[in-house]
């Protein structure tokens, strides 16, 4: 009998899919690298993913769980074939209540669209990551997903109470639960919260809400060097102030976003920009605000826009998100590394970027999250079937992941490794950290069915 014959009688024909395009579709992610599964499941409930998790252990089959696809690591490529576990049907908002400041939900629940439905009842979900329109809340667990917000609010674990979960042996799990402190056991949560889908199925989530802000303003501000808008963020902190978020952009992807968006969208002069959000009481953000532009026009800013409403907010964060369509515009690949780095390494980052584009011919762009030190750098490739050109491009990463090691940095801040960052782990964390990972992963997954290929753990 067939694996997609079993599968079906097991959990039903609707669920089970082996057409050619729907196993091409579930392929892959954002990143560059495919691998076809054998069967694609959709359950729909966390007792189906058990029964397929009892299946696959039994029958010792690869199964690669799968949020909305849009990671950039190649996290959800089912290299070893087997079953590709989506959970997009399960998208219920089981319940939020804000007496108890909590939303309980399925994993497959697009992210944007838990924070609309909170942000009606005037409360909040902080954690913002660019394609929040895209990325559901399972896979922003399961990768830990950050966004601009972080400087303020921190990232997704600072909002996780409660998880449940399947294990590698089709067993559930629940892990805290709805009060905002609980020290019963260890922090089991916190285990699974980055796992990268290594250690078991996310498949319900607890998440921490809080009051909406009332106000938030914001500022689009041009600088003629990126270094001055470096400046201006270190400025903007020794001056007291702490944004909700403080986002930064070089010049390369700035001139992408003009050529993409049109000559309209962005302020036509300068090689730095940046993005500043401040939320609170309307009349602490206006006065805010106020204080904010006349500490920048001091640092040498050239042009000032300014959002004194959330709508107006958010066009200014709209054309945030458009940044990298805008270099993928360019037709050529992006290798968008998610490094960190403290903060004032920041202006060193970018300069080591330009003395490594010109020695390499390779443009690379750098923008993203200032005030926490997450930059994506955007190594951009015109060809990267070609073989000379992607050895180039490939040493332009080692070199990146080497310096941001030696100037006390992290190779990922938001995406996770899996795939792409596989080779450099073990590098990133000491030898003892690594067996630690291998012993977790053998010890909760002990015939590696779970996401196996990622991390370079097996």
């Amino acid at each position: 009998m067939s694996l997609a014959t079993e599968l079906t009688q097991l959990l039903g024909t609707a669920q089970v899919s082996t057409e050619p395009e729907v196993l091409q579709a579930y392929s892959g992610d954002k990143w560059y690298a495919t691998a076809l599964p054998e069967a694609v499941v959709f359950p729909e409930s966390t007792e189906e993913v058990a029964r397929l998790m009892q299946y696959a252990s039994a029958h010792n089959i690869p199964v690669t769980a799968r949020g909305a696809g849009v990671g950039y690591v190649g996290g959800c490529v089912p290299v070893r074939g087997g079953i590709c576990l989506t959970l997009e049907k399960m998208n219920r908002i089981i319940e939020i209540c804000t007496a108890d400041g909590v939303a309980i939900v399925e994993a497959g629940v697009i992210t944007a669209d838990l924070q609309q439905a909170v942000r009606e009842l005037g409360w909040f979900y902080p954690p913002d990551p660019a394609s929040k329109k895209e990325c559901s809340l399972g896979g922003n667990i399961a990768t830990n997903a950050g966004g601009p917000r972080c400087l303020k609010y921190g990232v997704t674990r600072s909002y996780v109470l409660g998880l449940t979960v399947v294990l590698a042996n089709g067993d559930i799990v629940s892990c805290g639960g709805r009060t905002h402190k609980n020290k019963t056991g260890f922090n089991l949560a916190d285990l699974f919260i980055g796992s990268e889908g290594m250690l078991g199925v996310i498949t319900e989530a607890t998440l921490r809400i809080i009051p909406h802000p009332l106000a938030i303003g914001a500022l689009s501000v041009s600088f003629p060097e990126f270094h001055m808008a470096a400046a201006a963020v270190q400025n903007i902190l020794n001056h007291g102030h702490l944004p909700s978020a403080l986002e930064i952009t070089d010049g390369f992807t700035l001139a992408a976003a003009r050529r993409y968006l049109g000559e309209n969208a962005l302020p036509k002069d300068g090689k730095g920009h940046l993005i500043v959000e401040v939320d609170g009481r309307p009349q602490a953000v206006a006065e805010e605000l106020d204080a904010l532009c006349e500490l920048l026009k001091n640092g040498g800013a050239t042009n000032i826009q300014r959002a004194n409403s959330e709508a107006e907010a958010e066009a200014i964060w709209q054309l945030r998100r458009e940044f990298s369509y805008s270099l993928k515009a360019t037709g050529m690949t992006k290798l968008n590394e998610d490094i960190v780095i403290p903060r004032s390494q920041l202006v060193a980052l970018v300069e080591f970027c330009r003395e490594m584009s010109e020695k390499s011919g390779l443009d690379i762009a750098c923008f993203g999250h200032s005030g926490d030190g997450n930059i994506h750098t955007n190594i951009m490739v015109d060809d990267y079937a070609n073989p000379e050109k992607k050895q180039k491009a490939d040493e332009c990463v080692h070199k990146l992941f080497d310096w941001v090691l030696a100037h006390g940095g992290s190779i990922t801040g938001e995406h996770g490794i899996g795939l792409a960052k596989a080779p450099w782990f073990k590098n990133a964390v000491s030898e003892s950290t690594f067996i630690l990972h291998q012993t977790i992963k053998s010890a909760l997954d002990p015939k590696n069915i779970l996401n196996p290929g990622k991390m370079g753990l097996s």
